[in-house]
């Protein structure tokens, strides 16, 4: 049981960085300041989208559309941070 709470934790935590990262270089891809047909910045931020996209598209059909703001992100990380909590609270004699 220990091995597979520290697995699920692993995980969570890959995918919130995963996240991030996702989120940042797209915002710095809107800003300008990274150039998306650089192919290093455009093969790095399309392997992460590829990850991300199953996640994000299931959260985005339940929320409103908003217009050029992308809420799923956030909805990611803070269900990822009440997942990390209920397994630190309820597993943590583990």
């Amino acid at each position: 049981m220990v091995s597979l709470i520290q697995i699920i934790s692993a995980l969570l935590n890959i995918i919130t960085w995963l996240v991030i990262i996702d989120v940042v270089i797209s915002l710095l891809i809107q800003f300008r300041v990274l150039d998306q047909r650089n192919q290093i910045v455009s093969q790095i931020w399309l392997s992460i989208r590829n990850v991300l996209e199953p996640l994000y598209s299931r959260i985005r059909s339940f929320l409103p559309n908003t217009i050029g703001f992308d809420l799923a992100p956030a909805v990611l990380l803070f269900g990822i941070f009440a997942i990390q909590t209920i397994i630190r609270n309820n597993f943590n004699h583990y």
